[in-house]
């Protein structure tokens, strides 16, 4: 991410590299400044706003001291946001928070621990192995990658790093769902059974119409934002809205820069389905399926569609957008199914939502009493507080690197099944195909310099 900011930013942000950054005692009450974990927030648009950062302004030992982003407009209003809450909690006036327009500048300010990362997707693996390499600990927004190729280097990074790195699959907190755990705990202590099927029920996405080239907006460092992609023109609905924050920005919906809700929201319920499998660092065997994808229009991504995946443990899992948005472990005693409860992230289809939010074949499974010599999966709070706990600790997180790369790998399995239609035999060790060169040259894509990974 280049910088393109205002003078007065570059000023701010210039100022902040290799000095400390110093907070008065009152902004974050009684943590002691050696026990609090100074944050940057790279990508500060929707996600970042309602959910990344909002999650971690919460909590007295995490400082959010700068942000980063490559449109101008959304840098200001990212630092206004982290301003206005710290000033709230202290009544008193507050303008400490430092803007980049360069990635690389914030990951070189020493005085920054950690770092979120909410970036479209196919920035998310090379800033996350740049910000390990920079020594910082990383949330990562889901789906932990634009390639398969991506995924496996980021997780090897992570995994030969000592940095604590947690993908952003937070539906195996506690707060808010805890219906998660406790399906998943059901289903691996066998209260239905020998596992059987898995459905996952993904929502929507709509096509669009096509979109003119338009000039690129001065505060927007187009060629940036592009990234490892190919150049292609700029259009609004390519990108993110200019003048909302909370819409549903256009590339969600381009295959150039992600695949659309098989890895949008299937990176949180195929995640969710691995937990209940006990495959979390594995993948299917076999791979087919079929998808429909728009013949016009600037929107590429899949419309309907229903894959299928093999494990070697003889489980399939089926996905589609015709199931109920959630996933349904079926075995051969009886099935569980669980999905959200509340409010579905805003402007996102919801698709359809079936309540209450875990039910069961019969409503006793659902009150069994997992004994003290069963399987006990992993509790932890809110994502973005397990995540703080582990930098504080060292302690493993929920939902590491390797995880997070093994639920966003299978997700892309079964998209590129839908776009080959065929039936595809894979090697979860290896992460290759079997005897198919053409899927295999899938698993990459070509990248741009200077941005390639």
């Amino acid at each position: 991410m280049q910088r393109i900011i205002s003078r007065r930013t570059a000023i701010k942000a210039t100022a902040a590299i290799g000095f400390p950054i110093i907070v008065p005692a009152s902004v974050l009450g009684a943590t002691a400044p050696s026990k609090r974990i100074n944050v940057g927030a790279i990508g500060v648009g929707r996600i970042s706003r309602g959910h990344d950062m909002k999650e971690v302004l919460k909590h007295d030992d995490a400082h959010i001291v700068a942000v980063c982003d490559l449109d101008t407009h959304r840098l200001a209003a990212g630092q206004r946001l982290v301003d206005e809450a710290y000033a709230t909690r202290t009544q008193r006036p507050y303008s400490g928070t430092r803007g980049y327009g360069d990635h690389h500048a914030l990951l070189a300010n020493k005085d920054i621990d950690a770092v979120l990362i909410s970036t479209p997707d196919h920035q998310h693996a090379r800033l996350a192995i740049d910000a390990i390499r920079a020594g910082k600990d990383v949330y990562l927004q889901k789906p932990a990658s634009l390639t398969i190729a991506e995924g496996r280097k980021m997780a090897d990074v992570a995994r030969a790093s000592d940095r604590i790195v947690q993908i952003g699959s937070q539906q195996r907190g506690m707060d808010p769902w805890p219906q998660f755990h406790r399906a998943c705990e059901l289903v691996r202590n066998g209260r239905i059974g020998a596992l059987r099927r898995v459905e996952v029920g993904l929502p929507g996405d709509p096509s669009g119409p096509a979109a003119p080239p338009m000039p690129v907006p001065p505060n927007l460092n187009y060629e940036a934002w592009l990234g490892s992609t190919p150049e292609v023109y700029y259009t609004e609905m390519r990108v993110h809205p200019q003048h909302s924050l909370e819409d549903r920005p256009g590339w969600l919906r381009c295959e150039q820069f992600g695949a659309g809700m098989i890895t949008g929201w299937g990176a949180h319920h195929v995640d969710t389905a691995h937990w209940g499998m006990d495959t979390e660092l594995t993948g299917p065997v076999e791979v087919w399926g079929h998808a429909e994808f728009p013949k016009s229009g600037l929107w590429d991504v899949h419309g309907a569609f229903e894959t299928h995946g093999l494990y070697a443990n003889g489980v399939q899992m089926t996905i589609s957008g015709a199931l109920p948005n959630g996933v349904r472990f079926i075995g051969d005693e009886g099935w569980i199914f669980v999905t959200r409860s509340g409010a579905v992230t805003a402007s996102d289809p919801s698709g359809p939502r079936t309540s209450p939010p875990l039910t069961a074949s019969d409503p006793k499974i659902l009150t069994s009493v997992i004994g003290a010599n069963e399987v006990h999966l992993m509790k932890s709070p809110e994502h973005h507080r397990n995540w703080l706990d582990s930098i504080h600790t060292r302690a493993p997180n929920a939902a590491p690197a390797e995880i997070g790369h093994r639920a966003c790998s299978t997700c892309l399995l079964h998209w590129i099944a839908m776009k080959t239609g065929r039936r595809l035999r894979w090697d979860p060790t290896a992460e290759r195909f079997i005897g198919d060169d053409a899927a295999n040259a899938m698993l990459s894509r070509p990248q741009r310099a200077p941005y390639a990974i």
